[in-house]
């Protein structure tokens, strides 16, 4: 194949390539994994473990104000949690921010987010327990608490095919 040939060939699969906001966010196998769980503070203080979510389906995220990505997600996250939000389903960010929970309640503030919760972990212990190796990292979460599947990088979570596919496992109990 010749080099106008290969080029050709890219072009014409990159016209019929499915667009990657079209698809959905996880790859679910089906094999439910443990996950450890760190303490974790909501806005008031309270500590928490994902077992205070025993019985929903979690979308938990790890993210950051200084993670550009991060901040991009976040009105998209705040969105699912609008449209899918409630005693079924909950997306649970977590900011690892050093300066704790004020710097991601200033940002909340500063970009509007007003439908999902505002939590914050150590960044060490939840990045090791979680295993989230990179910013941001999204986990999803079994009703018994098991990781079904994660995501890394940003994700259109307020998009269509996120919405159905989360939509189809909080069905499924």
């Amino acid at each position: 194949m010749n080099r106008r040939s290969v080029m050709f060939a890219t072009l014409a699969l990159g016209l019929t390539a499915k667009s990657a906001s079209a698809r959905p966010p996880f790859k679910l196998t089906g094999n439910p994994a443990p996950l450890l769980s760190p303490p974790f503070q909501d806005a008031k203080g309270q500590k928490l473990t994902l077992s205070n979510f025993a019985g929903r389906v979690v979308l938990l995220n790890i993210w950051a104000t200084w993670c550009p990505p991060c901040r991009a997600e976040m009105p998209a996250l705040d969105a699912l949690q609008r449209k899918l939000g409630g005693p079924d389903f909950e997306v649970v960010p977590i900011s690892i921010d050093r300066g704790g929970i004020d710097v991601a309640r200033s940002f909340y503030r500063e970009i509007g987010i007003r439908n999902v919760g505002l939590y914050w972990g150590e960044d060490l212990r939840v990045q090791l327990a979680f295993a989230a190796y990179g910013l941001p990292t999204t986990l999803l979460i079994n009703r018994r608490g098991q990781e079904l599947s994660r995501a890394f990088g940003p994700k259109a979570w307020d998009e269509s095919a996120a919405i159905a596919q989360i939509a189809r496992v909080i069905d499924a109990g």
